[in-house]
């Protein structure tokens, strides 16, 4: 199979999150899609077939197969677009139902479900992972942090054992940006086997209308602060979120199994 790494969220390679695209004509078995995606190692291996007018679309991380994620999506569109469909959108078949991605310029826009957030209490457990005490915590797929500070989040150093007690599948800390940035994250996955997701679109689904309502708009550009790092453009419109980024491609490739 045809197999293209995508660096997401990101104007050049070398930033951003790392995806890997696997492009294939019918399905191989999950044994297989495990083995690349933990021989990869990157937060996200994505796996993608034409089916009728749209393609199906799975995510496997090293830990296993997930229901949604962002930049392997904005990733897979990527490729499409540019080397399998003459159009400027695409439609995805997914565990988390239909996403459509559009091109527009150099920005890939997703439409994604926003997550429904329910506040949870700040437990002594979330202090002891974090190393600090949120001001507040969400939950909906993943853990939702509030830190006081840009500062405190990029400088945090969480307990990744301690982390895996906390409930929810990933843990992500926020708090409100500046300098023309809405607010400033970073996320987390030891559960799925990733220290630090780079750029975690999925986790915008819960970001994104926490600081929609507390900052009381609807459009909003958010920053990953990761070593990589990335830039979001968020849209709230009700239950659903537009998020747009870029991507740069960093190779092209052939998986080849031995006899």
């Amino acid at each position: 199979m045809r197999q293209y790494i995508v660096d997401a969220f990101a104007d050049k390679v070398f930033s951003g999150n790392q995806a890997a695209v696997c492009v294939m004509d019918s399905w191989p078995d999950e044994k297989l899609m495990m083995n690349i995606a933990r021989e990869n190692n990157f937060s996200e291996t994505a796996f993608t077939v034409k089916e009728g007018n749209s393609y199906r679309l799975r995510w496997f991380t090293p830990g296993g197969e997930i229901d949604l994620c962002g930049h392997a999506t904005l990733a897979s569109a990527y490729v499409v677009l540019r080397f399998y469909e003459d159009a400027d959108s695409v439609t995805f078949t997914t565990l988390s139902g239909e996403l459509s991605v559009r091109k527009h310029d150099d920005l890939y826009a997703m439409d994604f479900p926003a997550y429904e957030l329910a506040e949870v209490p700040v437990t002594e457990a979330m202090r002891e992972a974090l190393g600090c005490v949120p001001e507040c915590a969400y939950m909906g797929r993943d853990l939702l942090c509030v830190l006081s500070s840009e500062e405190q989040v990029r400088e945090c150093a969480p307990n990744m054992e301690k982390v895996k007690t906390l409930d929810g599948l990933l843990l992500h800390i926020t708090a409100r940006g500046h300098d023309g940035v809405d607010c400033v994250s970073r996320s987390f996955a030891p559960k799925l086997g990733i220290v630090e997701d780079p750029v975690c679109g999925s986790g915008h689904c819960h970001i994104i209308p926490y600081w929609s309502k507390v900052l009381g708009k609807s459009e909003l550009t958010a920053y990953q602060a990761s070593e990589r790092g990335g830039y979001l453009y968020c849209s709230v419109r009700g239950s659903r979120i537009t998020i747009s980024g870029k991507a740069a491609l960093y190779s092209r490739s052939d998986i080849l199994e031995e006899e």
